[in-house]
């Protein structure tokens, strides 16, 4: 992927951001209250605001607002403008029967129903939340919370979060780890529905989620956690953005761009996130794009060093990281409900770490293209409150890549490739609450399916397997009094899983050599139930109780695995024996989360029968089951699945008290502490578990700054697994400085200016994570600075008291030259033509493999160009407001572009066996796109009465054919010719930036520039049997696009000509 144009392309947004924040054609006041949320956060409740550490954080000014200072310290807020630990009660599903609908729009002053005959306010479906209290309050981060963390990762915002951590050999590889649970013992969702990845496989593997897009995350358990799947016992994670929306902003158009820079890797991230719609049709759109190189490190990284102990440059070797994505989905609002769809794509390029890893540059080339939906409907019905879907189908792809050195030059080969196809659904329908002699009963029942196709190439891990899921469930909520409630939930799955399971000797080390292997079919049945009872007390207080009986079916890897992982660096062997695996917990929970002092404690104990755990044997291998030996000097750690009784316990506690107002605003001091203890029933310990950590801090805050001193003290780990390593201790110091400016009124309608400095590790001290493997080898990054800067446009009210007890003063105006309004109305449906020249490029990494020995032999890189003219159409719709613009658009270009390269490898090097016969090989490489289409976001402003400066950006899509022939020889001499012929469909992700102006009537034209990549795909041929050498082929298509257009607006009028 070309970062560079991502890069280019989002800081250009930036700059035309900054330049409209110039556009004030009057003085701007401060709006009274604090700042707002961002528009993808606008149906989210106020949460507090973030920390790496992730104690009960305390609110920053966009986020809630404590009781006013002159206030009494016992003042008890409303819910929404509270000031809440990190864990606060966030709805899930909705309980209430049939209501009055609000206007999808929510007019400031307007009816909740729209006045007759006005069809651009009509209604639109309640807030899809769930109880008045979430199943037991889940940790929560909110959308400015994980900008000013410093991770640049998904999983790595869980890092120092109370009772969670992160596991993964990159930063972006890294996976969030609950209360020593991880991989398939904790779910990972997007609005619902399943990342569909691979990264519970292993912890090279990484999460094709960015934090640069997400609103919102979530940790729960207990009861209502069923509803999602029987991962349960380690919680759900749940990831919200709006990419499906469920609402129109106020305004008609709301955008946010997030961009930041880090000093400990020279990172930088840029994120642009847009919402439109009018009447019954919402859009979103988001693109964004992040680099790193090798971060810095406090000291030499290697505590056991190879011979000769590579040099020490003051960073972490081969941890350099790139990645980029874009969505666009769409939603059809209407009388009690909605439905929705999106479509998104995510491309990471990340190096990994450790010793081995850095000596072959080792990187993954992570790419997923996921199509999503989701819908509600609340009929006005008797018994029937609510009836709602989820549908997910997702195409994800790796390739672990090496880059082999030899005296021809560098070359890349692919050592593995993962491909998961897979699709989930689940259909819930929601009873309207009943009277019962025991109090109202809430009543969900659901059914959810999944099919996972998992295929692997090269040293993968596992042989392709199959998995086939169906479920149902219900989840009741028994509301006794106004203060005592409780909850039960059960799940019934039947869970088959096919692949190929080899016979390992009893030892896992050979002979044999290559243990012999057959199909395989399991099945299971695995059953859950989960009984809550929560218990309002007095002073703001909220206690809670869990008992649960929680099964999970052994999952693929874990029954056939049979091999290397190539970047992991393990050597994996499954157990086709592997049973059901039951946690049976029970939970106390104890929290406050109102007033001065609000704090969360909850301490739990669970039995594993049976407990799934990877276990390191003491046997090193190679890239073969025959180089493995015990204490060998192989790369790779072998692990073998097991089952044995084990016992986990431990507790969480984070508080946080507003001590004194202090300068027109509050000071407080915070604390944490987390444990977990994990051991079998025989005493010894269970591998990889996150050590004990306490820590605390001091804040201060008003409506517009907030800053915060945190320590956090992880102890050393010394409860380590058998032929483990203990892991020291660390202290980690953060300091966080926000400031938050608001201007409620300007052409753009609510603007909000959000820059920060965030220091992480400022103690620059050596951490070492005791979860992961090769721990060993890996440091993770050192003393670090972060800038940010966040621009909301559209950005509503706060429903919050301001923090200080009166607004004396208001923001110093802003003068600047008046906006440019357009005379022309925009808005509508839009149809065109345009013409073009499309410039493509296809670069191969080629490589000659020795089929024997699988040593790389000969590599290349060649290109094709494919450039042609083009021809196409478009069609869109446009929503203004003030001078700005923003839009969705499909556009459909035929170019009939194809083009050749080859690749030649010396019969010398290929085929050195057959000498004194010169037996080269050659591949003959032929690329075809006949055409290509997307959909696009995009958003612009007036740069005069009649024309508009856009950028957009979004997914297109194509079918690239691979065609050609490889000539070899056989191992005895005989020469080959092997021809192909391969279609690929293809997804990828596009931005650009044009112009429009109006021509005549209701005709406009354009100049516009769109960058397309299309990734990357194997387009490797099947060669006879008996070929002494293999071919592999990974190409990279990517497409520079200039074009002009025509289109026609049906509908468009001048304003002047309206007004007259």
């Amino acid at each position: 992927m070309d970062m560079r144009v991502t890069r280019s392309a989002l800081l250009g947004t930036t700059s035309i951001v900054m330049i409209g924040l110039g556009g004030f054609a009057y003085a701007q006041p401060a709006a009274p209250g604090g700042p707002a949320a961002s528009p993808t956060e606008q149906a989210a409740p106020s949460q507090p605001p973030p920390a790496t550490t992730a104690t009960p954080a305390t609110p920053a000014p966009s986020d809630a607002a404590a009781p006013p200072a002159s206030q009494p310290s016992n003042t008890t807020a409303s819910p929404a403008s509270s000031v809440a630990p990190a864990e606060v009660d966030i709805p899930v599903v909705t309980v209430e029967g049939r209501q009055s609908k609000p206007a999808r729009r929510a007019n400031r002053g307007a009816p909740s129903r729209p006045a007759p005959g006005n069809a651009t306010t009509a209604p639109t479906p309640a807030s899809t939340t769930a109880f008045s209290q979430a199943p037991f309050a889940p940790s929560v981060q909110t959308g400015s919370q994980i900008q000013s963390s410093t991770s640049a990762s998904f999983g790595n915002l869980f890092f120092t979060a109370p009772g969670a951590t992160s596991a993964g050999l990159s930063t972006q590889s890294a996976r969030p780890v609950l209360r020593g649970l991880s991989d398939a013992k904790v779910r990972i969702q997007e609005n619902g529905i399943g990342s569909v990845d691979v990264s519970d496989i292993a912890q090279d593997h990484g999460v094709p989620i960015d934090p640069l897009a997400l609103q919102k995350t979530e940790v729960f358990r207990g009861p209502g956690a069923l509803r999602f799947g029987s991962q349960a016992v380690g919680g759900i994670v749940d990831v919200t953005n709006n990419r499906i929306p469920t609402a129109v902003p106020i305004g008609g158009v709301a955008t946010e761009l997030r961009s930041a820079v880090t000093s400990v890797d020279s990172g930088w991230e840029n994120g642009l996130l847009l919402d439109a719609g009018s009447g019954n049709a919402a859009v979103h759109a988001d693109v964004y794009g992040r680099g790193a190189q090798d971060y810095r490190i406090p000291s030499y990284p290697y505590l056991v060093p190879p011979t000769p102990a590579p040099a020490f440059n003051g960073r972490q070797p081969n941890s350099a990281t790139q990645s980029a994505g874009a969505s666009i989905g769409g939603s059809y609002l209407f009388d009690g409900g909605f439905a929705g769809l999106s479509i998104s794509r995510f491309t990471s390029d990340y190096h990994v770490p450790g010793i081995a890893s850095s000596e072959s540059q080792q990187h993954n080339q992570l790419e997923q293209t996921k199509i999503a939906s989701k819908g509600e409907y609340r009929p006005d019905a008797a018994a029937i409150a609510a009836f709602r879907y989820w549908l997910g189908y997702s195409d994800y792809r790796h390739d672990e890549v090496d880059v082999n050195s030899t005296n021809l030059g560098d070359f890349q080969t692919i050592g593995a490739t993962f491909k998961n196809r897979q699709t989930e659904g689940k259909l819930e329908l929601e009873a309207v609450p009943v009277s019962t002699p025991l109090g109202m009963l809430r009543s969900i029942v659901g059914t959810q399916g999944a099919y996972q196709q998992l295929d692997t190439l090269g040293q993968a891990i596992l042989l392709p397997a199959q998995t086939t899921t169906a479920a149902a469930y219900f989840f009741e909520e028994l509301r006794h009094t106004d203060t005592l409630r409780t909850q039960l939930a059960g799940r019934i799955e039947s869970v088959n899983v096919s692949g190929t399971s080899f016979d390992f000797p009893s030892t896992n080390l050979p002979p044999p050599d290559a243990p012999s292997s057959s199909p395989s079919k399991s099945s299971f049945l695995p059953t859950s139930v989960s009984f809550g009872v929560i218990k309002d007390l007095p002073a703001n207080l909220e206690a809670s109780l869990t008992l649960q009986r929680v099964q999970r079916a052994p999952r693929a890897l874990e029954l056939f695995a049979s091999g290397p992982d190539d970047s992991e660096k393990t050597f994996k062997i499954g157990n086709p024996d592997l049973t059901l695996e039951t946690a049976n917990t029970a939970e106390i929970g104890l929290k406050r989360a109102r007033g001065d002092f609000r704090f969360n404690a909850n301490v739990y104990y669970t039995f594993y029968d049976k407990f799934i755990y990877g276990r390191a044997t003491g046997n090193f291998c190679g890239a073969t089951f025959a180089t493995c030996a015990a204490g060998g000097d192989g790369d790779y750690i072998q692990v073998a699945y097991s089952q044995r009784d084990a016992i986990f316990r431990g507790g969480e506690l984070s508080w946080q008290w507003d001590v004194l107002p202090l300068s027109d605003g509050i000071f407080g001091v915070e604390g944490q502490f987390d444990t977990v203890r994990a051991t079998f029933v025989d005493g010894t310990n269970v591998p990889r578990i996150p050590p004990l950590r306490a820590g605390g801090g001091i804040y201060w805050r008003n409506d517009n700054w907030y800053t915060r001193l945190n320590y956090l003290h992880a102890f050393t780990q010394n409860d380590f697994a058998e032929f483990d390593t203990p892991t020291n201790g660390y202290d980690l110091l953060k300091l966080q400085i926000e400031h938050r400016q608001r201007w409620q009124t300007s052409p753009w309608g609510p603007v909000e200016v959000a820059t920060g400095l965030i220091g992480d590790n400022l103690l620059n001290a050596d951490i070492r994570n005791s979860v992961q493997f090769h721990k060993d080898e890996i440091l993770q990054p050192g003393r670090t600075f972060k800038l940010f800067l966040n621009v909301k446009y559209g950005a509503e009210t706060p429903a919050n008291a301001p923090i200080s007890a009166v607004r004396t003063q208001q923001a110093d105006p802003i003068y600047r030259k008046a906006t440019t309004v357009p005379s022309w109305d925009w808005s509508g449906f839009y149809a065109g033509g345009n013409l073009g020249y499309v410039w493509e490029t296809t670069t191969t990494y080629a490589g000659f493999i020795d089929n024997a020995s699988q040593t790389p032999l000969f590599g290349s890189t060649p290109t094709a160009r494919l450039d042609n003219a083009g021809i196409g159409v478009q069609a869109g719709y446009d929503w203004t407001a003030g001078p700005v613009i923003a839009g969705i658009e499909g556009d459909f270009t035929y170019a009939n572009q194809h083009g050749r390269s080859a690749s030649n490898c010396p019969g010398a090097v290929c085929n050195a066996a057959l000498l004194p016969l010169n037996a080269p090989m050659s591949a003959d490489l032929g690329y075809r796109l006949d055409w290509l289409a997307s959909i696009r976001g995009r958003i612009g402003i007036a740069v005069t009465p009649n024309a508009v400066a856009y950028v957009t950006a979004g997914v297109p899509f194509g079918v690239v054919t691979a065609s050609g022939s490889v000539a070899g020889f056989t191992a005895a001499g005989a020469p080959v010719a092997t021809p192909y012929n391969v279609d690929t469909f293809r997804f990828g992700w596009a931005a650009g930036a044009g112009i429009e102006t109006r021509l005549a009537g209701n005709w406009s034209g354009r100049l516009e520039y769109l960058h397309a990549d299309l990734g990357s795909f194997r387009a490797t041929p099947n060669l006879p049997a008996g070929m002494a050498t293999s071919f592999d082929a990974d190409a990279r298509v990517k497409t520079d696009t200039l074009r002009v257009g025509v289109n026609y607006r049906f509908g468009a009028a001048d304003r002047a000509a309206v007004a007259n």
